[in-house]
């Protein structure tokens, strides 16, 4: 009978470190959406490119994408993006939906512009290049490769 407090109290411990590595392996992670304003970019495919993906300035995570939907008027993927508040994007600063690899995660690419305004909470980057699947760089290398000069 004197096991049964010593167990609990062993148990405990456990479950109090288990939390704990959790908590730090969360953090570390780089899972947490970033917080700051919002920007939205209009995109024709996006290949599957999901909320919560990242958006990435020079490889860096500068924010995260925090929504998408179907635009009814024009059948364009409008992605929602939340960037830091430190991060001031030129107005002319270009949305390209990237990959990790051939089958990797997808994420935002952001190309900063030249431009002397910057984006504010709630614009649109006009500026995008759609995502390129495998198949449309095959079929670009092929008509360039049986292209004879016409």
């Amino acid at each position: 009978m004197n096991k049964r407090p010593v167990e609990t109290i062993m148990g405990l411990v456990v479950v109090f470190v288990a939390a704990f590595f959790l908590y730090f392996a969360y953090n570390v992670s780089d899972l947490q959406v970033v917080k700051g304003y919002n920007v939205t970019a209009r995109f024709l495919k996006v290949g599957g490119l999901n909320v919560g993906s990242d958006v990435r300035i020079n490889g860096i995570k500068v924010g995260t994408v925090v929504g998408q939907q179907l635009d009814a008027d024009n059948y364009e993927a409008e992605i929602k993006m939340s960037l830091a508040s430190n991060i001031k994007l030129p107005k002319d600063s270009t949305a390209v939906i990237a990959s990790s690899g051939l089958v990797g995660d997808k994420f935002i690419k952001i190309e900063p512009g030249k431009a002397s305004e910057f984006l504010q909470d709630g614009d649109v980057i006009s500026n995008t290049k759609d995502f390129k699947t495998l198949e449309d760089m095959v079929g670009e290398i092929i008509f360039m490769v049986t292209d004879n000069g016409n």
